[in-house]
């Protein structure tokens, strides 16, 4: 068949996370700049204002079609929460155990579009058995790094020592560590893996050839080629999935005052503190960040957002008394959002203080600024070592309790904004992002052509 006239349907469906949604979004613009494909994105409704928007956005109105995915009624789980954005963080396991009610509402919309390939997340591996059941091959995505899949596979599916572990640099140091990803692994286990003891990867199994992994070579080669061999599929590297930094005058304008304050700052004198869409830091989290930041002399934005449903709280409230006033020189803090991509790119941005999400770990290694650590749960500990090793983040050193201070937090800053040691980090981030840039176009070919030709073989 000819690519030029013919076209495959593709039924897209992530996990109900900004941090996937966007990456299978980012995913359909890159293949539709290479393939006939056309796509539909299965999701919730509460996450179709910004579903829409990227399309809008990025002119796809034409190309990906938005589907309502069904979730059983709950008293527990209303439909604003049929997302984790701004989702309380004791909710997750609930809004997990409720996609597993939508199966019957995905098996109705593969029935109604008839599409070619489906691509499926983590926490659904019975979408691949309905596609399978009406014969439709699946394909499995993961927005996730192939070292936590690395060491995932090692301890929850095989079961094996720490010390038999090919990858030394990405095992977990104590208990806090590893309690919450323990925890997770049993739950998924019994209520979205049906006591199969592949665990996650099952999804693999499920998958029609290939997998798909939100990674880079230039980043992750050996602990890509560790995942392929023990899953027995072909696994394909998409790229990080960054998006471009577009001229956005509404944007420009709307952060106006935060670029404008950067703009007044020397380079790399600058450190940019988020922690993602959906952590929440706790007082004490916030007071010990900002004892750090007064122990050190870097300036600083730093982004404090609060769950959905929180009483209105500002930015003072949040804060340690006096805080605003002591650094008001140096630095400023954003509640809500601010421009991330934007800040990365900037000059006077020295490092990225970040809980190690793995879209945050990409864009900044993405935009050659290195890491300063904190991870603060479930595989976020795993991508913060595979990044320390790659030798573009420190991580900062929690105490006895799992803790982190302010004195800690000061030093690594420091470490890498007033530190000699900061230059080599910048300069080990540039080279990554240079490789991350480097092969990005030829992951994508490849993957455009891998899922073209699974289309293909099903239609003859």
């Amino acid at each position: 068949m000819d690519s030029q006239t013919t076209t495959f349907r593709i039924l897209m469906f992530p996990w109900l996370a900004h941090g996937h949604i966007f990456p299978y979004l980012e995913l359909s613009k890159r293949l539709l700049i290479r393939k006939n494909f056309h796509i539909y994105l299965c999701s919730t409704p509460i996450n179709f204002t910004s579903i829409n928007a990227f399309i809008h956005n990025n002119n796809l109105s034409e190309s990906i079609q938005v589907v309502q995915l069904h979730l059983q009624p709950s008293h527990e789980l209303p439909p604003h929460y049929h997302t984790t954005k701004n989702l309380p963080s004791d909710l997750v396991f609930t809004l997990i155990k409720a996609l597993q009610t939508a199966k019957s509402s995905f098996s109705d919309i593969i029935t109604t579009l008839k599409p070619d390939l489906v691509i499926f997340d983590v926490f659904q591996p019975w979408a691949a058995r309905l596609a399978s059941s009406q014969g439709v091959p699946a394909v499995h995505f993961a927005p996730l790094g192939a070292a936590t899949r690395s060491y995932t596979y090692h301890h929850y599916v095989r079961r094996l020592p720490g010390g038999d572990f090919r990858f030394q640099e990405l095992c977990l140091g104590d208990d806090h560590e590893k309690k919450s990803l323990d925890g997770f692994f049993q739950f998924l286990y019994y209520n979205v893996f049906e006591e199969d003891e592949d665990v996650v990867f099952v999804n693999y199994r499920l998958s029609t050839d290939i997998a798909l992994l939100k990674t880079s070579r230039g980043l992750e080669g050996k602990y890509i080629d560790y995942v392929s061999a023990v899953c027995h599929r072909k696994l394909l590297s998409v790229g990080p999935l960054v998006a471009d930094v577009n001229k956005d005058d509404e944007e420009e304008e709307k952060y106006s005052d935060i670029m404008e304050w950067l703009s007044k700052k020397k380079q790399h004198s600058t450190v940019y503190i988020s922690f993602g869409s959906e952590y929440f830091l706790s007082k004490q989290e916030i007071e010990e960040i900002a004892k750090g930041l007064e122990l050190c002399d870097a300036n600083f934005i730093w982004v404090i957002r609060f769950p959905l449903g929180e009483k209105e709280i500002s930015v003072e409230d949040a804060l340690p008394k006096g805080f605003l006033e002591r650094v008001k020189e140096r630095g400023i803090v954003v509640l809500g959002w601010a421009p991330q991509a934007r800040i990365l790119v900037h000059q006077s941005t020295a490092s990225f203080v970040s809980h190690c999400g793995w879209s945050s770990l990409n864009e900044s290694v993405y935009f050659g600024v290195p890491v300063i650590g904190m991870p603060m749960k479930l595989n976020m500990f795993i991508d913060c070592r595979m990044l320390v090793e790659a030798g573009a983040c420190v991580e900062v050193v929690r105490d006895e309790n799992g803790v982190y201070k302010g004195e800690e937090i000061a030093k690594a800053i420091k470490k890498v904004v007033a530190e000699t040691s900061g230059e080599g980090l910048r300069q080990r981030a540039q080279e990554l992002s240079e490789k991350m840039k480097m092969e990005e176009d030829r992951e994508l070919d490849e993957v455009a052509e891998g899922l073209w030709q699974l289309c293909l073989k099903n239609k003859d």
